[in-house]
């Protein structure tokens, strides 16, 4: 259910019923290029081309120079590695970017958004399946993607979505409840047991201000 929420937002499906508006406008009834312009999305898997940092980072942006690829690969964190493959941002990434870990795959995903510089941000799982210190870095690199923007995070870590705004909690595709963190655990519901069972013995990451 919660990826699905993001497919109805690009419009890779549309509802069966009710409908969906972005700045009061049925998105059934908007340009879809137009629509999907205005959003960027940090998938949990994100698509590596076998291609350069330059081409990848600038992928759908065909038109921007390199100086602005190499702002949005440091805003990210990623300049710092790709600096240090062999021939530096025009090495050959590999197909799927088998020459990179998952947090720098991960750094490159967030600098392309950072391009784009979207009114609405999507985080599909984005940091799930990196291990703490390759999720700090990212963390660090979606603190500079965050601001001033709308942003909807999916994930199943407490510690990802614990000073958002708002929390929706999804159980079987329904919203069984929303809230802040500190309202959802008072409520010991099922937000409760899930943070219980994640955070009994294991300390929280910061994480940044956003939007759910």
């Amino acid at each position: 259910g919660k990826s699905t929420v993001l497919q109805l937002l690009l419009r890779f499906y549309d509802p069966d019923a009710g409908e969906i508006h972005f700045d009061g406008v049925d998105i059934r009834q908007a340009d879809q290029q137009q629509l999907r312009r205005r959003m960027a999305l940090v998938p949990q898997d994100p698509v590596i081309f076998g291609a350069d940092a330059w081409e990848n980072i600038r992928y759908g942006f065909p038109g921007v120079t390199d100086a602005d690829v190499r702002r949005a690969a440091e805003a990210a964190h990623a300049a710092e590695f790709l600096d240090q493959l062999p021939q530096g941002f025009n090495t050959f990434l590999g197909e799927r970017g088998v020459r990179l870990s998952g947090g720098q795959r991960q750094r490159i995903a967030i600098a392309r958004a950072i391009l784009r510089d979207p009114a609405v941000l999507l985080l599909d799982e984005a940091t799930s399946s990196l291990d703490a210190e390759s999720e700090r870095l990212v963390q660090d690199a979606l603190e500079q993607l965050l601001q001033a923007r709308t942003t909807i995070i999916i994930a199943h870590r407490r510690a990802t979505v614990r000073k958002v705004d708002l929390i929706l909690v999804m159980d079987h595709g329904s919203i069984v409840a929303s809230g802040h963190n500190d309202e959802l655990v008072a409520a010991d519901g099922l937000y409760a047991r899930l943070a219980a069972l994640q955070f009994r013995d294991t300390p929280e990451l910061p994480v940044p201000p956003a939007t759910v």
